[in-house]
């Protein structure tokens, strides 16, 4: 394992560890909690802008559901089953796509009320082996940020095409401009007529054409329920990660008895996508630990600031500064252990904090900040300007 494998970075900066007896489950560590719901606050607020509502489903339900939804026999295999004291048999979901169906039978529909469009970060279980667990990449616990669209087949461009502009621009933010795309086709076991995957198939890709993007095919790698288009970022250092994926899916809402009363007064079934930008959160963080060596940019690292006074007698005002920070926004940590200035900033260095807040005897009298970047830079400014300064960048 090399120094920037996510698992020898996520110990060194101390963001997660696995242990023995509790093989593919992560034990989330403060610092690397923090960059988790960074990251989901993030898509969070972009989901939100555009029109989904977030909600939360049962991570254990009825087995006859996956029975029905045909994910039990696609994936008993990887499901945690158990029974109740009364019987009942029930498994750890896998995915959140049935339950998003249940959320979307709960009331009854109109083609006036579609798109319905949820999102959700779904906890999901799979029995995954042991000898295929590889850190945060592949675990038996994680969440998704799973989202849902029910629509009419009239949507489906429009819908593609939000998505397609929202996986660019977040990616882009995260320092991946460019992804390669794949259209994933039908399976040799796969739900459905083959009429209707010719359509989706058609469907898909002819959005995906729409919206200016080139693709790939790849024959018989779709979801048993639908084909798919996937899209795959480079790392800096040149390898292929497979994260976002939209799914144009005819089978499940019918199976699961979903319906709307259509324009013409008579009941229809609605289409339903499948899409996520990162998959599962732990594994795209431990892509962008890799891609960024462990220095993630500034909006993204779970400490931004590393707050150190050059002695004791100026603690108390760097407390007032850690202060002033937290209330402005910045995620700031007080560095004042009793060593060395220079061991503080190899430490605060260590952990890949992107930026020192250094305060000496003149930062204290003059009431400033001397603000020190990775690559040595610095400035002085004025505690409030500092603050604000530092809360107005990404």
């Amino acid at each position: 394992m090399d120094d920037l494998d996510h698992r020898s970075l996520g110990a060194r900066l101390g963001c997660y560890h696995i242990q023995e007896d509790a093989p593919g489950m992560v034990f989330w560590h403060p610092r690397g909690y923090a960059l988790y719901r960074v990251l989901e606050d993030y898509i969070r607020g972009r989901m939100r802008r555009l029109g989904y509502a977030e909600v939360r489903t049962p991570q254990l339900l009825p087995r006859e559901l996956w029975e029905r939804s045909g994910h039990w026999d696609k994936f008993r295999d990887a499901m945690f089953v158990m029974g109740d004291e009364d019987g009942r048999r029930l498994a750890l979901k896998p995915m959140s796509c049935p339950c998003h169906v249940q959320l979307f039978n709960a009331a009854p529909r109109s083609w006036r009320d579609l798109p319905v469009r949820y999102a959700e970060f779904g906890a999901c279980h799979r029995n995954e082996p042991s000898g295929a667990l590889l850190g945060l990449m592949r675990t038996r616990a994680f969440e998704q940020d799973d989202a849902h669209v029910f629509c009419r087949a009239e949507d489906v461009q429009h819908e593609v095409a939000r998505f397609i502009d929202l996986l660019g621009r977040v990616y882009a933010d995260l320092g991946f401009p460019d992804h390669a795309v794949a259209l994933s086709t039908r399976p040799a076991l796969r739900a459905g007529s083959d009429e209707s995957w010719d359509w989706a198939e058609a469907r898909l890709g002819a959005a995906a054409r729409d919206c200016g993007v080139a693709y790939d095919v790849r024959p018989g790698e779709g979801a048993f329920y639908g084909p798919k288009l996937e899209f795959a970022l480079r790392d800096r250092h040149g390898r292929s990660w497979q994260c976002g994926t939209i799914q144009l899916d005819c089978v499940l809402p019918g199976r699961l008895d979903a319906s709307y009363v259509a324009a013409d007064g008579g009941r229809a079934v609605p289409l339903m996508i499948h899409h996520a930008v990162f998959g599962s959160l732990g594994r795209f963080i431990a892509l962008l630990l890799e891609h960024h060596g462990g220095a993630l940019p500034y909006w993204l690292s779970p400490e931004q600031v590393a707050v150190a006074p050059v002695a004791r007698d100026q603690q108390g005002y760097a407390r007032a500064v850690l202060d002033a920070l937290a209330e402005a926004g910045p995620r700031a940590v007080l560095y004042d252990a009793d060593e060395t200035l220079s061991r503080r900033i190899v430490a605060a260095h260590a952990a890949a904090i992107p930026v020192m807040a250094i305060l000496g005897r003149r930062e204290a009298a003059d009431r400033t900040v001397t603000l020190r970047e990775r690559d040595g830079a610095q400035a002085t400014l004025p505690l409030a300007a500092a603050a604000a300064a530092l809360a107005a960048r990404r």
